[in-house]
């Protein structure tokens, strides 16, 4: 996948509308999660893990919407030089304020989702495609190109982090419901879930 993402690098990179790269790079960076592997396996571990109250397509489309943000993030930063500090500092200061406000089992999956989403596809596909891009254009390969997978990680906290927010004000919304007087099915629910009372 290397030399795939070095050349696609140089060749978006040579366009004469060198923005195009961001969008492109997003679009990459939404399907390349789906490539993998660990994410298939967290998000069915999870799955198990909650009876299904976390849902892994959900968390799926979390953590590539997570990663093409990222990778948008990351280009342009190849294009303008911007530094990194303007992006992180503010994104963990974000990620780590969430962790106040969601579930702990949200928490702790973010956490570990950072780790997996910015695995062996990402740094073998879109770290040469980001320091191609960067030499190309003119830029600095350590300053600017090698935030990606910083940013995959950042992106990924945030993201896991806001659904376990919704969910939360689902949970809560429910619970208004049910205090309302209203009737609560519990035909979602499968014959050996186990449910507090």
């Amino acid at each position: 996948f290397m030399p795939a993402g070095n050349y696609l690098g140089q060749m978006i990179a040579a366009l004469p509308y060198r923005w195009i790269i961001i969008p492109i790079g997003m679009v990459i960076g939404y399907f390349i999660v789906m490539a993998e592997p660990a994410v298939y396996v967290l998000t069915k571990q999870v799955e198990e893990l909650t009876d299904g109250a976390i849902e892994g397509k959900v968390m799926k489309t979390g953590l590539s919407i997570s990663v093409a943000v990222s990778v948008g993030l990351a280009m342009l930063r190849v294009l303008t030089g911007i530094s990194i500090f303007y992006l992180l500092v503010p994104g963990y200061v974000a990620a780590i304020l969430l962790s106040f406000f969601v579930p702990k089992i949200f928490t702790a999956v973010a956490f570990d989702s950072g780790g997996v989403a910015s695995g062996p596809m990402t740094a073998t596909f879109l770290l040469p495609f980001a320091t191609r891009a960067s030499l190309y254009v003119g830029g600095e390969i350590v300053a600017d190109a090698f935030c990606v997978v910083a940013m995959v990680a950042m992106t990924t906290l945030i993201t896991i982090q806001v659904i376990g927010l919704i969910y939360k004000l689902q949970e809560k919304r429910a619970d208004a419901a049910a205090a309302a007087g209203q009737v609560v099915s519990l035909d979602a629910y499968a014959d050996d879930a186990i449910i507090e009372l």
